[in-house]
């Protein structure tokens, strides 16, 4: 049975809020059905220069073609996607219906990656979504179902974004997998003194 959101919890995910929000370094989660708004310290980043790693075995990847990548091709499937990937996900009706009007006023967008010639045909393979104010971009989520598809996918993004001159890429916490890409972590009166200047710069994604 698919839950009824929350209008409460919508209410506080309005895009003003949630574009106040991010300007300032929170971003939300909701945990058995409470709305919680974090700012890590330290803040996790992803360089958007030579220190983003690509392994041998992705840049083999990357080098075969074996995935093409698009833009807001399916964001609201993207989301769906992620919210697969682990059970008690934070990806819930009310997060869905807020990053998709985000999406809808270009504010939030999607990577997608796909078997090469089988753009928009069924599902993506991988991707990440995220979401972009002035120089800043907030990397929500990533999936995979077939094989390096979700780290081509993050690769295009972080290509798209140093191509576009953003100012920082935000994944909140390092894991083991991100820090094997580059991910680092910045201590968080740092990170938001570099987010002022970020947001208030004019940058366009899509």
């Amino acid at each position: 049975m698919l839950m009824e959101p929350d209008p409460d919890i919508l209410a506080e995910l309005a895009p003003e809020k949630l574009v106040w929000a991010y300007s300032h370094g929170l971003f939300p989660m909701i945990d058995d059905g409470e709305l919680m708004w974090f700012s890590p310290d330290p803040r996790g980043l992803m360089p958007l220069d030579e220190r983003f790693h690509i392994s041998r075995s992705l840049r083999r990847t990357i080098n075969r073609g074996v995935y093409e990548c698009t833009v807001d091709t399916c964001f609201s499937e993207v989301m769906d996607l992620c919210g697969r990937r682990d059970e008690g996900t934070w990806i819930t009706p009310e997060m869905k219906l807020a990053y998709c009007k985000l999406h809808e006023l270009g504010l939030a967008h999607s990577v997608e990656a796909w078997p090469v010639g089988q753009v928009a045909q069924g599902q993506p393979v991988g991707g990440v979504y995220g979401v972009s104010i002035g120089a800043a971009f907030f990397a929500e989520s990533m999936f995979h179902t077939a094989t390096d598809a979700g780290k081509v996918a993050l690769a295009f993004l972080v290509q798209r974004l140093g191509d576009r001159r953003y100012a920082l890429c935000d994944v909140q916490w390092t894991t083991e997998n991100l820090c094997r890409l580059g991910a680092f972590d910045m201590p968080r009166l740092k990170y938001l003194s570099m987010l002022v200047g970020a947001v208030s710069s004019e940058r366009t994604f899509a």
